[in-house]
């Protein structure tokens, strides 16, 4: 979607790269997270506490960057961005 989005509108450039940089910081944490689960399994010991930090920490960033990204990306379609099939992609929801 956002490479259709900046064909149109090129002005977004700044806020897709803002997006997509929060992309890489949301998948780096679910890493983390994936990592302390695997070893709390391994190792039967309480990693609770490290878990919860770094899920706290993924919980401000979505927040951040949903608002964020509702108002930028929104407010482009909303404007009007010529839909040449992308939408079939990104809201297909449940099919296959």
């Amino acid at each position: 979607m956002f490479s259709q989005l900046l064909l149109d509108r090129p002005d977004l450039t700044a806020t897709v790269a803002n997006l997509a940089e929060d992309h890489g910081m949301i998948a780096t944490i679910l890493a983390q997270v994936s990592e302390l689960a695997d070893r709390a399994a391994e190792s039967g010991g309480d990693v609770l506490e490290p878990i919860g930090r770094e899920l706290d920490g993924l919980a401000a960033i979505m927040e951040s960057h949903f608002g964020y990204e509702e108002r930028t990306i929104s407010e482009a379609l909303d404007e009007g961005v010529a839909d040449t099939g992308w939408s079939d992609d990104v809201f297909r929801f449940g099919t296959a």
